[in-house]
């Protein structure tokens, strides 16, 4: 009896870690669903939209300009930020607010993008913080679901 019980207990064990494995796998190389708040991307997407992330595209370098993307937040690595890539490693970028008379440009390093939201006024982005590691690219928004 206690041989059957316990056998029973090791295999769902077995079971939940093969699938928790799986999952894991998904949701770090596949993609996943996004929930996007905040008004710096509007309003192209809206605060409380739900969006497809797919995240091959970071793991094959495959980020191009005008992609949107998620990714782990430079001022705090607990959330994360769904920007506009405006531009790629050598690429030269207006560094200034839209509003300043005069306008600065600056080249994105290797190994980073710069990253900006489609609500300008109302973004924190790149103009702030500066260009974004590549590594810190979580996945590429190519379906927004509702």
């Amino acid at each position: 009896m206690l041989r059957h019980v316990l056998g029973k207990t090791f295999r769902f064990l077995g079971y939940t870690v093969q699938y928790g494995c799986i999952a894991h796998c998904a949701f770090e190389y596949l993609g996943g669903i996004v929930v996007c708040s905040g008004p710096s991307m509007e309003p192209t997407i809206q605060n409380s939209d739900i969006v497809f992330s797919e995240n091959l595209s970071r793991h094959f370098y495959c980020i191009r300009k005008g992609d949107i993307v998620i990714v782990k937040s430079p001022n705090d690595p607990k959330s994360n930020i769904c920007k506009r890539v405006i531009g790629l490693e050598g690429d030269k970028v207006c560094t200034s607010n839209p509003s300043d008379f005069l306008k600065s440009h600056s080249y994105v390093p290797k190994g980073h993008v710069w990253l900006e939201g489609d609500n300008l006024r109302n973004s924190t982005d790149s103009r702030c913080y500066g260009p974004v590691p590549y590594g810190l690219i979580r996945g590429r928004i190519c379906l927004k679901v509702y």
